[in-house]
């Protein structure tokens, strides 16, 4: 099994994420995004996006990380990350959508603006990180509503969901706006708690 990606990636950490959770590791093949090779005819022949992570498992490739790390959460041993009640796996499914429709794209702007510009001697516009701001607060409002008596997003059961905010919550506490998550006591006991976790610990070191 080969997994092609960077490690600074957060569609990468998701999927390195679940390798740790359920101790698999996958052979790593640097995919260097600062340097653009996504964009090189070999990765376009795997991704036709021209976007990471790419996972091969023998003759079967597949890309998506939210597609990869249900892939790899039903193929490989270990505890399941997908509930099997049926409403906490509806729960999962939502905040893996709410996540990819709400989260990912702010969460990832303010990065750009507050780390990887000026990281390139590019000036940030902060005006762009305000508004990222305002989105990624609207989301993590519903989600500290709706974590008041659970510990989890699908309920009382850490999930692929939990796992697919995570990077997206680390760009805030890097891009020093950890006021988002440390306001909201709900969304800040979750972080707490799923941030510590071994496995995370392993990829965001």
């Amino acid at each position: 099994m080969k997994l092609y990606g960077h490690p600074m990636s957060t569609c990468t950490r998701k999927v390195l994420t679940v390798l740790a959770e359920k101790g698999h590791e996958a052979q790593f093949v640097l995919v260097d995004v600062m340097k653009g090779e996504q964009k090189k005819p070999e990765h376009i022949a795997r991704q036709p996006f021209g976007v990471i992570p790419v996972l091969e498992d023998e003759d079967f490739t597949l890309y998506e990380s939210r597609a990869i790390i249900r892939y790899l959460d039903q193929k490989l041993p270990g505890v399941s990350l997908t509930p099997t009640e049926l409403k906490a796996r509806a729960l999962m499914d939502q905040w893996l959508s709410v996540e990819q429709s709400y989260v990912s794209t702010p969460a990832v702007k303010i990065i750009f603006q507050r780390v990887l510009h000026p990281m390139r001697g590019q000036q940030s516009d902060e005006s762009v990180v305000e508004s990222a701001k305002a989105e990624v607060a609207k989301a993590l409002d519903v989600v500290d509503k709706a974590l008041a008596g659970q510990e989890y997003l699908a309920g009382s059961t850490y999930s692929l969901a939990d796992i697919s905010w995570m990077p997206y919550l680390q760009c805030l506490v890097v891009s020093k706006v950890e006021e988002l998550i440390t306001d909201r006591p709900n969304v800040a006991a979750w972080w707490k708690r799923i941030s510590a976790r071994p496995a995370w610990v392993k990829v965001s070191s």
